[in-house]
């Protein structure tokens, strides 16, 4: 998998962001929409310097897209769950 599947967005909305991005100085918190997003679910900021390092760094792929856009959101809670400080 190479491409992001459209309108799905869950990797700009499960996982928490804690480098500032543009409209967000303190980041995000999991489960809640980067405002960088548009009505069709597509990121803003993709391919700018304001975007953040993280963002760039989650490249799609099969195991955490999965078949449809809920398994995505699934797989990246539950990886966000997993990663959460102590």
């Amino acid at each position: 998998m190479s491409n992001c599947r459209p309108h799905c967005a869950a990797c700009c909305i499960a996982p928490s962001i804690t480098s500032p991005l543009p409209g967000m100085p303190n980041g995000k918190p999991a489960g809640v929409p980067c405002v960088q997003l548009d009505d069709e679910l597509r990121c803003k900021v993709f391919g700018q310097p304001q975007r953040p390092a993280f963002c760039g760094g989650l490249q799609p792929s099969a195991e955490m897209c999965g078949s449809s856009r809920e398994n995505a959101m699934s797989w990246l809670s539950k990886l966000e769950q997993a990663t959460q400080p102590v």
